[in-house]
């Protein structure tokens, strides 16, 4: 076998015994609700200009 094949009996009739209770449920802990931020009196130049000072800050 070379690269990316592989045998295709693996493919076929696979039985699974998945106990659907023990299964993790996505939805279990949705929130409803919303985000907001408050950014004062800055105008988006002031912000732009502080997340510029944040980055030169990292470097």
């Amino acid at each position: 076998m070379g690269f990316g094949s592989y045998d295709e009996s693996e493919q076929q009739d696979q039985d699974s015994d998945i106990d659907e209770d023990d299964a993790v449920t996505v939805h279990e802990h949705d929130h409803e609700g919303e985000v907001s931020f408050d950014q004062g009196d800055m105008s988006n130049e002031d912000l732009v200009g502080q997340l510029k000072q944040m980055k030169d800050d990292d470097e």
